[in-house]
């Protein structure tokens, strides 16, 4: 789940940036980094999804 880009020639750092972003939203990679950030007992996930649904 590596994500990168490369720069190209006459390409700004702003725009290289900013195509870098979008890989990684993309990917869900800052999605999956948050869901995963504090520790969540298993029942309080099996309440989570219950009361989604």
């Amino acid at each position: 789940m590596s994500t990168g880009i490369k720069v190209r020639n006459n390409e700004s750092i702003d725009s290289a940036l900013k195509r870098f972003r979008r890989a990684v939203q993309d990917e869900g990679i800052l999605r999956d980094i948050k869901k995963h950030e504090f520790y969540e007992k298993p029942s309080e996930r099996k309440k989570k999804l219950k009361n989604q649904k």
